[in-house]
């Protein structure tokens, strides 16, 4: 969602850079261009209108607030510029001074504002996506080092087993010899008295 979020900012923010822009062109073209650079600024607005919907949609608020009143701000000076009977301020006879200097300068102020806000907007997007590639090679990196870990762990328990299994082997093997020593001792003892008991028998 970060993501789209910031998508939407920095369409936003290209957007009313360009409506700004536009404005500030409005008194220097012909009539037929200040027409269409108005009807161009008119759907300007409603795109922007429509951005900002979403981002309300998806981030809910002091930043949409203050993008809705900034947009609302554009909205008014390019009213001031249209004038009350719909015509471009430039069409007004000379003796009406709207401050069209001053105005001027506040739309480049605003336009090289935006600008420098959108520049801003995509450098957090560009570094949004290194730390999202950064963060998924080091998931990449745990997930090989947990199948290490769990394939070390499986090589031990075999290690263990065979261990145990050759413990049992040597202690059978021991037994199975304590009991032949045993027998054969046996049958030492048994020889032993055999021939005693013979020599007993021719001595006598």
């Amino acid at each position: 969602m970060a993501t789209l979020v910031q998508s939407y900012e920095q369409q936003y923010s290209v957007l009313t850079a360009d409506i700004t822009a536009k404005i500030g062109r409005l008194k220097n073209g012909t009539a037929e261009n200040r027409e269409q650079l108005s009807r161009e600024i008119q759907s300007n607005f409603e795109e922007a209108n429509d951005l900002l919907e979403q981002l309300e949609l998806e981030a809910r608020g002091p930043r949409v607030a203050a993008y809705r009143a900034e947009l609302q701000r554009v909205k008014q000076q390019f009213k001031t510029t249209l004038g009350t009977n719909g015509h471009l301020v430039g069409e007004v006879s000379e003796s009406e001074d709207w401050g069209a200097g001053d105005e001027r300068r506040q739309l480049l102020d605003n336009s090289e504002r935006l600008e420098r806000g959108g520049r801003v907007l995509s450098e957090g997007y560009r570094v949004l996506l290194e730390t999202e590639q950064v963060g998924a090679a080091v998931l990449q990196d745990l997930s090989v080092q947990r199948e290490t870990i769990q394939r070390s762990r499986a090589r031990l328990r075999e290690t263990d087993e065979e261990l145990g299994r050759s413990w049992r082997v040597a202690a059978g093997m021991s037994a199975r010899a304590l009991r032949h020593r045993a027998l054969l001792l046996a049958a030492l003892g048994a020889l032993a008295l055999l021939t005693g008991l013979a020599l007993y028998l021719a001595l006598s």
